[in-house]
């Protein structure tokens, strides 16, 4: 056991345990995710250079696209290269305060990711229900505000977290059972009354992902009722068919969010490396998928990368 901080109960560093029960098998588990954050780095840096390159994909839909893609970039490089080198050299240190930091990070690009989707449903609402209004209420300025607003909206709200965590009493142990430091794995192990802290994250958690998807069902909700009020069943299909793409990216990302959300707080007869994956899937899986869900589902971006790929030869 490493030394602990004598004022506070606070350890110098924690020790991640990766998955619990599968230690020996972290090297083959380590393939699968560093395929996968292989394929998100290549797959959101060729989306950002496609709609960069393309005038003709400066839409509201791809701006938000591209706000996400960021997002996932940061979020996988803020996860992966310390899971990969757990997972390979058996790297289990990470020093307190890079601990609660790469907590922050990850929940509060988490809350962005959450936001840049509830703004493409926005977008996909206004250019349904008001297309004659789309290009006056999404204007270039109003979509930087929006990008701006989600950013500073996951920033501050989450920037409590870690000083609340950084003052409590950690004397059980220094040992995390997770891959990464997440904020459910770090409370387990404050040996002081936390109900404040819980309550808090519940609230933020409500407030951010809750509120968005609630607005992104009533958005759809919205457009369904528009589309089904169309008058012809083509010009219904070719509606919905612009949506497809942007409700894949919602299932991948909430999914496996709300699944890991109550098996954490109320699934308690679930083994450990059970909640572990679905975690890690949470975070590292729809990274990869987003960029390919509109490579596949978005005409213009798959031309666009075939046309890259026949120029450099592949």
């Amino acid at each position: 056991m490493l030394a602990f901080n004598r004022t506070n109960l606070q350890p110098v560093v924690f020790l991640l345990l990766g998955i619990p029960g599968l230690e020996t098998a972290h090297k083959w588990i380590s393939v699968p995710f560093c395929l996968v954050y292989i394929l998100s780095l290549m797959g959101n840096t060729t989306l950002l250079l496609i709609v960069k390159t393309d005038p003709k994909l400066h839409e509201p839909m791809y701006l938000f696209l591209c706000m996400l893609s960021v997002a996932d970039l940061m979020l996988t490089s803020t996860t992966l290269p310390k899971i990969l080198s757990l997972f390979w050299f058996n790297d289990r240190e990470i020093y307190f305060e890079g601990c609660l930091t790469q907590m922050y990070l990850i929940h509060s690009l988490s809350t962005m990711e959450s936001g840049f989707i509830l703004a493409m449903a926005f977008d996909r609402y206004v250019a349904i229900c008001h297309p004659m209004r789309h290009s006056i209420i999404l204007t270039p300025t109003v979509i930087v505000d929006l990008g701006l607003v989600i950013v500073f909206r996951g920033a501050v709200l989450l920037s409590p977290h870690p000083f609340l965590l950084r003052w409590l009493s950690y004397g059980r142990t220094n040992v995390i059972s997770h891959t990464y430091c997440e904020f459910m794995a770090l409370i387990k192990l404050v040996c002081t009354e936390t109900k404040i802290h819980r309550a808090y994250s519940l609230i933020i958690a409500f407030l951010t992902g809750g509120l968005d998807f609630i607005l992104i069902i009533c958005s759809y909700t919205l457009i369904l009722l528009t589309v089904f009020n169309l008058p012809s069943k083509a010009a219904r299909h070719k509606t919905l068919s612009t949506c497809v793409s942007h409700v894949w990216v919602i299932l991948v990302f909430y999914t496996p969010a709300f699944f890991s959300f109550l098996t954490h707080r109320f699934g308690h007869h679930i083994p450990p490396h059970i909640h572990i994956f679905i975690a890690n899937i949470y975070l590292l899986i729809p990274p990869m998928m987003n960029p390919i869900i509109y490579g596949v589902k978005t005409k213009r971006i798959r031309e666009r990368v075939f046309k890259f790929l026949t120029v450099k030869g592949f």
